[in-house]
């Protein structure tokens, strides 16, 4: 009977450790996700490509003019000025 009792109590110690361990990943895990979407928000979400210098910029931080993204406004003047001798 006294083994009984000491295989129930380590048992009902692994049980609750191993729930509090879940608890503790799952909080975890939620904060991560939680920091990634903040993170994708914070950078302005969806990249764009420059036209002139094919470079990778945030859109938000990206200029559009003319239906084409552009990372600065140097490469905005000259991808136009590239533009009007063949129109």
């Amino acid at each position: 009977m006294n083994l009984l009792l000491i295989r129930l109590i380590i048992f009902a110690v692994l049980f609750f450790a191993g729930l509090k361990l879940y608890r503790m990943y799952r909080e975890w895990k939620l904060g991560q996700e939680e920091l990634l979407a903040d993170d994708t928000r914070q950078e302005g979400g969806q990249m764009v490509r420059c036209r002139w210098c094919q470079v990778h910029v945030p859109e938000n931080e990206a200029l559009r003019d003319q239906g084409e993204w552009f990372c600065s406004s140097a490469h905005r003047d000259r991808y136009l000025q590239e533009q009007k001798p063949e129109e």
